[in-house]
């Protein structure tokens, strides 16, 4: 069985060897790199310089994403305010929890205030929501307006595969009254003829 040191020898043994043979893989690296720099006529400036700007890129990618994402939050989290108490100028935007000057208020309508008084109350958070509420509306306007005509087309296909049975029953409705009107006709002469022939034999019996 191994002593001891003979196990630590060991060790310092393989530790010399794995770094002789990171330190050859390493050589082979820094001769392969020196190699592409001369080809390609770079110096460490300039991979120092594009790694330089490389690392500004992402630092200020960082705060662009960090201060939009704080700006939008900063929007969302502001609302109009909606009501106003007279007494005290405190303020709510009607959602959330009511504050207690209107939680028990049945009418809250002597509480509202105007849309310009909120925008200058809210300041410009209010009036960027305001805005943004007014491009979702207009985006619904447009969509509204380009599923009208395809709605229109619908409906009047639709009106035009039911009218087709309704001409069809109306065809047939004058048909029938025309066999009728010439039924009644030849009745009506028939009648007419029994009869003068009825007259005719009767005077010739006279």
């Amino acid at each position: 069985m191994a002593t001891l040191e003979q196990i630590q020898a060991r060790m310092k043994k393989l530790q010399a060897q794995a770094e002789a043979l990171l330190a050859k893989r390493a050589q082979a690296a820094v001769d392969q790199i020196r190699e592409l720099m001369i080809k390609h006529g770079l110096t460490t400036a300039d991979i120092e310089a594009r790694a330089k700007a490389k690392r500004e890129a992402k630092v200020a990618g960082r705060r662009l994403t960090n201060g939009v994402a704080k700006h939008a939050a900063s929007a969302k989290g502001k609302m109009p305010p909606k009501y106003r108490d007279p007494k005290t100028g405190a303020t709510w935007s009607g959602h959330a929890r009511p504050p207690a000057w209107i939680k028990d208020v049945k009418d809250r309508t002597r509480y509202l205030i105007d849309q310009s008084a909120a925008v200058a109350l809210n300041g410009s958070g209010a009036s960027k929501t305001t805005t943004a509420a007014k491009k979702v509306s207009a985006k619904k306007t447009a969509v509204k307006k380009a599923t009208k005509p395809v709605v229109a087309k619908k409906a009047t296909a639709k009106k035009a595969t039911t009218k087709h049975p309704a001409t069809k029953k109306a065809a047939v409705k004058k048909v029938a009254t025309k066999k009728a009107v010439t039924k009644r006709a030849v009745a009506k002469k028939v009648s007419a003829a029994r009869t003068a022939a009825g007259k005719a034999a009767s005077s010739a019996a006279a």
